[in-house]
């Protein structure tokens, strides 16, 4: 792996929250200090407030100005720098990519890594899915991980190995990182299958990418076709869908896709393709989604006159909440 990403030593971790949450920790080494991310990223939102627990950081969520990625623009005049002791100073940028399966721009990403080091700063990011960035951009990995000094990569997302991540980067720094993976309660003897498990993934299901990214992109016309509106367009394996402009919500649809012939068992308004998304799956969705859209039409829906709504920021990442069984 170190060779592949071009850094100087690799280690296997148990999962993508361990790598990211380690690699900050071996990071940060005298409080007080911040991290700062978009707001969206998952170091912020999904790994159980960690960079507080495990580093006693402060985080600066960073709206992006562009509703896409974060720019030097936005980095730059949020990074806490200077010794004003009411301030904890930023030690460490992480960025994510892909983002809700959107590609930062790697012309935005050395400008703020460029930025950061000639501060002192750290860059780290959270490369769970960044083996779609490669197939998408026919960019090598090493061009990709170049502007980090730490990267964490995932085998069980995109690749579909059944456990596993790494942490790459200097060979100082991952030799701290081991010493905290086994505090942090990481260390396993018995690691040969799972990295044989994430060899396999790398080796077989790499090539497969470029054909999910493509269903990605049949889904999400399929989904316009039918009035749905995307919230966050297929730039890889991922499309955010709202049906509220037909009439639907996510409970309506995943009650009725879980009693189709073969099952579809759905969330919210996140729709993730992978290795094992048939085609047959997705012209099942779409042929649910057309079918409800109808009858909706049928039963007097009239779609709303967006004019009327207000603009406000909202998170396109909607969990659907099930309704209580009250059998």
């Amino acid at each position: 792996m170190a060779q592949l990403t071009g850094k100087e030593a690799g280690l296997f971790m148990p999962s993508g929250t361990a790598s990211n949450q380690i690699a900050l920790r071996t990071h940060l080494k005298q409080p007080p200090y911040s991290v700062l991310c978009d707001h969206r990223a998952h170091i912020h939102k999904y790994e159980a407030g960690g960079s507080a627990f495990h580093s006693g950081a402060a985080v600066l969520p960073i709206i992006p100005s562009n509703g896409h990625h974060l720019t030097l623009a936005d980095v730059e005049p949020n990074a806490v720098l200077g010794s004003d002791v009411h301030f904890a100073p930023t030690q460490v940028i992480s960025l994510e990519n892909t983002l809700n399966g959107t590609i930062f721009p790697q012309e935005d990403i050395i400008a703020i890594s460029e930025w950061a080091h000639s501060h002192g700063l750290k860059m780290h990011l959270d490369g769970a899915r960044i083996w779609h960035v490669a197939v998408e951009t026919q960019t090598s990995l090493k061009e990709l991980l170049a502007p980090f000094d730490t990267v964490s990569l995932c085998f069980s997302k995109g690749l579909g190995a059944p456990i596993g991540s790494c942490l790459v980067g200097p060979r100082e720094i991952i030799n701290k990182a081991r010493w905290f993976r086994k505090l942090f309660g990481g260390g396993m003897r018995q690691t040969g299958m799972l990295a044989a498990s994430a060899a396999y993934a790398l080796t077989h299901n790499f090539s497969q990418l470029e054909r999910v990214h493509l269903l990605t992109k049949k889904l999400e016309a399929g989904l316009e076709a039918i009035g749905v509106e995307i919230t966050s367009r297929a730039e890889t394996c991922m499309v955010f869908y709202d049906p509220s402009p037909i009439g639907l919500d996510y409970n309506k649809i995943a009650e009725r896709a879980s009693k189709l012939s073969n099952p579809l068992f759905l969330g919210g308004s996140r729709l993730v393709v992978h290795i094992q998304t048939s085609e047959a799956a997705v012209d099942d969705f779409l042929a649910l989604m057309s079918e409800l859209a109808e009858e909706v039409k049928r039963a007097g829906f009239i779609k709303p006159d967006p004019s009327t709504e207000r603009s406000v920021h909202k998170d396109i990442y909607v969990r659907r909440v099930a309704k209580p069984n009250t059998n």
